[in-house]
């Protein structure tokens, strides 16, 4: 994929306002300030076009980078890119090789659009990236907006997330940061807290942070009361059939939690049930076992069993239909003949052979 970056300039100097470094870069991933300055400097210095890989190996990134710099360069309002089908005559063959992207600048809030250049025009490509910078720094200082107190926001949760994890965050996490604040819409002071909640229970880990934050997502969770409701009902689900189990003073393991959230969530069972199937299991295997309680539940789950009163039901019916079967078995054993007593059995006259045998 060609990028043709066309624009005048000087040829010795790149220009950038102080208003980029003052409410955009220190919040930005480093490589993605990297991208947005080649990219600014070739506009500005009209050089020739560089593919997608060129200006991954000189930045020593890869492919994927270079797109997901443009991505975040566009979310903050900087850049600007939009696809367009091109003609439908484009033969198959040449199809992917041709794929090719102009991109638009400006310096005084202009937007300037570059599509194909003349000479390749007779070789529709099958994708035309455009890309313009659609708000300078100029213009954002004149119309601070929405966006600007989120990039503030956004920093202040870094230094609050490095302060918590008590480590540097990298690029990955601060790219999740980001998605709790703009893609799940949670606060800061919701993130704050979901920050605070989990490393409480010793889980830094970003990754289970951001089960824990898609799980409140998915209960529709938005302030921070109703995060510690949700929180605590968990708490005591898992910390309940922890001791049912004689497991106390930990966690529940990552697994585990799994387990939980499928009885709590999926299944949708009680507490006294899940807590019937844990007595079960230590009572027929002695030790405690997640994979036995999931095989008694998913079969409860099977049979249609929604309550305590309907598993202590299906009990009964199964002891009965048991209680029934053995009764049967019995009788037929009883009645039906066998080689050892379907013939008549003999009689001996115990005195008569005692006399018999003195007289010999």
């Amino acid at each position: 994929m060609r990028i043709p970056i066309l624009s005048g300039g000087t040829s010795n100097t790149t220009t950038i306002e102080n208003t980029f470094i003052d409410q955009y870069m220190a919040s930005a991933n480093g490589e993605y300030v990297k991208v947005y300055l080649l990219l600014l400097r070739r506009s500005c210095n009209g050089l020739d076009p560089w593919s997608v890989s060129q200006l991954a190996d000189f930045l020593d990134c890869t492919e994927k980078d270079i797109v997901r710099a443009c991505n975040y360069w566009k979310k903050a309002g900087l850049l600007e890119y939009q696809e367009s089908s091109a003609s439908s005559s484009v033969p198959a063959s040449n199809a992917g090789a041709s794929e090719e992207a102009g991109f638009a600048s400006s310096e005084k809030s202009k937007k300037v659009s570059y599509g194909q250049r003349t000479d390749e025009k007779k070789s529709s490509p099958a994708t035309v990236l455009s890309l313009s910078e659609s708000k300078t720094a100029s213009s954002a200082k004149k119309t601070p907006t929405k966006r600007t107190s989120s990039q503030k926001a956004l920093k202040q949760l870094i230094h609050v997330a490095e302060q918590y994890l008590g480590k540097t965050l990298s690029a990955s996490d601060m790219e999740t940061i980001q998605y709790f604040l703009t893609d799940l819409e949670f606060s800061p002071d919701l993130i704050d807290y979901l920050l605070e909640y989990c490393v409480e229970y010793d889980h830094k880990s970003m990754h289970y942070i951001k089960k824990v934050a898609l799980s409140w997502k998915e209960q529709q969770v938005t302030t921070i009361e109703e995060a510690k409701a949700a929180s605590s009902r968990y708490n005591t689900a898992a910390y309940s059939i922890l001791k049912a189990y004689g497991i106390q003073n930990r966690a529940p393991a990552p697994v585990e939690e799994t387990y939980i959230k499928k009885w709590t969530r999926t299944f949708g069972f009680a507490m006294d049930v899940i807590l019937e199937a844990c007595s079960r299991t230590i009572r027929t295997i002695h030790q405690p076992s997640f994979e036995y309680t999931d095989s008694i539940l998913s079969n409860w789950k099977e049979q249609g069993l929604s309550s305590l009163s309907d598993v202590q039901e299906a009990d009964l019916k199964y002891l009965q239909e048991k209680e029934a079967k053995k009764k049967t078995k019995s009788s037929s054993k009883t009645s039906s003949p066998n080689r050892f007593n379907n013939f008549d059995g003999r009689s001996y006259d115990m005195n008569d052979m005692e006399r018999r045998l003195i007289q010999q």
